[in-house]
């Protein structure tokens, strides 16, 4: 559910006319709502209630600083994978205690800035990688928490560019190999185990690979806790799907109660780390046709927003929704592409598909595009980034301006030997 509506044929966010921003604040923008945003978050949170946890936000999948303080200010807090989502982070207002640390390839000075912050704790994904935590610690006067990330080899049947808890993927250590690893680290003065990790993959739209997952996880802190390793806290990840075109993922609810019926007696703390699911159909890209042509057959939209802007169906071939902003009741239907002005055959929205005959100068949204839209955008070929919207009620804000073409080249300098005399 969202609150993307026609009222007498125009597109509304919430109160708000989508004509009236693209008229004062121009094409393409992403735009969000703040009343699908905080409703969605309130009810996976809800969903949790009866047993301990945190919901820690996917700061990869939205990391727009208004859009994180939404979160914060529910008690929220973040999953990064990097410093500058730390910083981000800490810019929101999320606090320090609720902010866990995922990612393969941490840098010295990212564990630094985590330790020295006091974040909750480290998912770790390598033995080398705690090696090295525990080294900085130690050079910091501090302990890190931390958890192993395991990978369960649990199949989230979903896209193989998002999963990410098979024995193949990068990600994780493997269950038998954790029991070492953590051994080691208990054994690392100043290391403070404090959990388990694991998260199977993105866009995950069936219940049963969550619970093959926690089957595999309950047995392994089991054995760790008879090792005397005492676990406090069980961070199963996000990946729960939405709706995009005809999936069918189960309600947060269905989701939870599933999880506290497999996790009995487990003990833990429960951390969460939804993304998509809160901010995916919270947000739509807003772009204008530019012009239409035909050639040999096939049929162009060319609009105003590239793959820069939105790559995912590039990609990963996803599906977006794409509607008018206007609708017309004459209006005809035509089978055509929905590409942008990038400089590549594979900037695309979508592609042979059925769609209304759209004009030159009209409107368009491309839904469910606020999970991994801005945050995954580019200047490539040299395209200033798009604003971000955010409607609340019956007002809009821009929590993101449009860059211009000098911020393109900000940071850039010209060697002196090359400079004019």
């Amino acid at each position: 559910m969202n609150d993307f509506d026609y009222k007498n044929d125009h597109l509304f966010c919430e109160e708000v006319q989508v004509e009236t921003i693209a008229r004062e604040a121009g094409t393409p923008f992403y735009l969000y709502s703040h009343r699908t945003l905080l409703r969605h978050f309130r009810v996976f949170d809800a969903a949790f209630a009866e047993v301990p946890h945190i919901v820690c936000f996917a700061v990869k999948a939205n990391s727009n600083t208004s859009i994180l303080r939404i979160f914060v200010r529910e008690g929220g807090g973040m999953d990064i994978v990097s410093g500058g989502e730390l910083y981000r982070a800490l810019k929101a207002g999320a606090e320090p205690e609720k902010i866990v640390y995922s990612g393969v390839g941490k840098r010295d000075e990212e564990i630094d800035f985590a330790l020295q912050t006091g974040i909750l704790m480290f998912n770790v994904e390598s033995a080398q990688e705690l090696e090295t935590i525990n080294a900085r610690a130690e050079r910091l006067g501090v302990r890190a928490g931390i958890g192993l990330r395991v990978n369960p080899d649990v199949d989230p049947q979903t896209h193989p560019h998002i999963s990410t808890g098979l024995r193949e993927n990068k990600f994780g250590i493997d269950v038998e190999a954790s029991l070492i690893a953590y051994r080691q680290a208990a054994g690392m003065k100043h290391l403070d185990i404090k959990g388990v990790s694991c998260h199977i993959g993105s866009q995950v739209t069936k219940i049963s690979p969550f619970i093959d997952a926690i089957a595999r996880l309950k047995e392994l802190i089991g054995r760790l806790r008879e090792g005397g390793i005492m676990i406090r806290y069980l961070d199963l990840g996000g990946g729960l799907g939405i709706t995009y075109d005809r999936e069918t993922p189960p309600h947060p609810s269905e989701y939870a109660r599933a999880i506290i019926d497999a996790a009995k007696e487990m003990d833990c703390t429960f951390i969460f780390e939804p993304g998509r699911v809160i901010v995916g159909n919270a947000g739509a890209l807003v772009s204008r046709v530019l012009y239409t042509k035909g050639n040999v057959g096939k049929r162009f939209i060319i609009i105003d927003a590239g793959m820069n802007d939105l790559i995912r169906p590039s990609l990963y071939g996803s599906y977006h929704k794409i509607q008018p902003v206007l609708r017309r009741a004459e209006r005809g239907e035509i089978t055509a592409d929905v590409v942008g002005p990038i400089c590549e055959s594979g900037d695309f929205v979508a592609k042979g598909r059925k769609l209304p005959a759209f004009e030159r100068g009209e409107l368009l949204a491309v839904m469910s595009a606020g999970a991994y839209g801005f945050t995954m955008s580019s200047t490539y070929n040299s395209r200033p980034r798009i604003p971000e919207i955010l409607v609340r009620d019956d007002r809009w804000h821009v929590i993101r301006k449009r860059e211009t073409w000098g911020d393109l080249i900000l940071g850039e300098e010209i060697p002196e030997f090359m400079r004019d005399k």
